[in-house]
This record gives C-alpha cells, structure tokens and sequence, in this order.
C-alpha cells in the first residue's frame, strides 16, 4: 500500500542548510524536485531575507552548481537551484531508491522531508540509504496513504472559506503568527470576534468531514 512518511535531519546535513549560518531568521521551502538526466533541478521559496543575501549564502558551498533568482510574490523568493551531483546526501539517496519527494521545509534548527513510497518497503529502502550514507534522519510520521476528500469544504459556508483561505494565505497558522485575527478582521470588514467564529466553525467542519470519528459544529456564517 502506498505510504508516506516524514523525516527530519539537521540543518547543516542539507545544501540549503548553508544559508543558515549566515542568515538564521530565514525558512527555506522546497516547491518542487524534478528528475531529468540524473539531474536534480528545484525550485524553492526563501522567507525572511533580501534576494542579494540569498544568493550569497551559496556562493562558496560544494553542494551548490549554480543558483539563479526567479521571483518574488510579497515577502518570499522564489529560486532555482542546480546541485553538484557529487554531493553525496538525502537528495542522491532519493535518487538512487526512487523514492519520491512531496515537500520539504527547512529552518536554523532542522529540515522536514515528506517523501511517498509504493509501500512500506520503499521507505525502508530510503532509510537505509540514508544509514549507509551516515545521513542522521529521524522518522516523524508514517501512514498509508488515504485519498483526499474532494467534498470536505463543499459544505463551507462561502464566509467560512474567505477567512480560511485568507488566514492560511497571510500566515496566521504560521507558528509564531505572521498575522493576529484583528489584522485578518480588518482585511474582511468585520470584528475579530466573527473572525475567530468563522476559522473555529470552518475547521470544525473540515475535521468532521476528514476524520469519521468526530462531528463539526453546525455550519453557519
């Protein structure tokens, strides 16, 4: 059966984890790995920083080729980054058992992996790579995979929706806050208070709907 897992490393046991040193404050997240002629190519977003000190963060690391800005959307960068495939880490270990990478986030203290598996088997295969290449993971979370219930918001009342897409968007789900429920309140018009009704309801709604176990409130605006 399908499974995914997460995995956590140090910092410094990843390429990226370089810029760490120089710029601590930062969060690093991958947005994509691709494939192609042995070739590793991702893309990733930098939170925190200036595009300058981004790029100088890599200038001098061995796991690095090249590194190329890309754009920004508000406070984050978006980059493309090519690797040195003599860097021998996590992302030759994923290459070489095929094991697919769904995300990745990094900060000063560690990296979070979530990879997939055709089964049970696959992410064993990739720990152990990862023991012979002396990689110091720690598995976090392991589980089947379990289709996404396409119907789950369809029961969101369109309020309850604006204001959870519009606190996930703005990092109120961030941890620490980027935003407080009055900011959100004043970019929907209303009191924090109706804010903090809407996020609980529309939540309560989703879980209800994704874990059989439990029943959400009553949906209203």
């Amino acid at each position: 059966m399908a499974t995914e897992a997460t995995v956590t490393v140090p910092a410094e046991q990843f390429p990226l984890g370089t810029i760490f040193e120089r710029l601590p404050g930062v969060t690093v997240q991958l947005e994509r790995i691709i494939p192609a002629n042995d070739v590793v190519i991702p893309y990733f977003w930098v939170r925190g920083t200036d595009v300058d000190d981004v790029e100088g963060a890599f200038d001098d690391h061995p796991g690095v080729e090249a590194i190329r800005y890309v754009d920004s959307v508000e406070n984050q960068h978006l980059l493309r980054v090519e690797w040195s495939l003599e860097y021998d880490g996590i992302l030759q270990t994923l290459m070489e058992t095929g094991v697919p990478l769904i995300s990745a986030e990094g900060t000063s203290t560690e990296w979070h992996f979530d990879v997939r598996g055709d089964d049970r088997e696959d992410i064993a295969s990739f720990q152990r790579g990862c023991r012979e290449r002396d990689i110091p993971i720690t598995l976090t979370k392991l589980h089947s995979l379990t289709p996404i219930d396409a119907e789950a918001e369809v029961g969101l009342t369109d309020a309850q929706r604006e204001a959870l897409v519009l606190a996930f968007e703005r990092g109120y789900f961030n941890t620490p806050r980027d935003v407080t429920m009055t900011d959100l309140g004043e970019e929907l018009d209303i009191s924090h208070q109706a804010v903090a009704s809407r996020l609980r309801r529309g939540i309560s709604h989703i879980l209800g709907e994704t874990l059989p176990d439990l029943r959400p409130m009553d949906s209203v605006t």
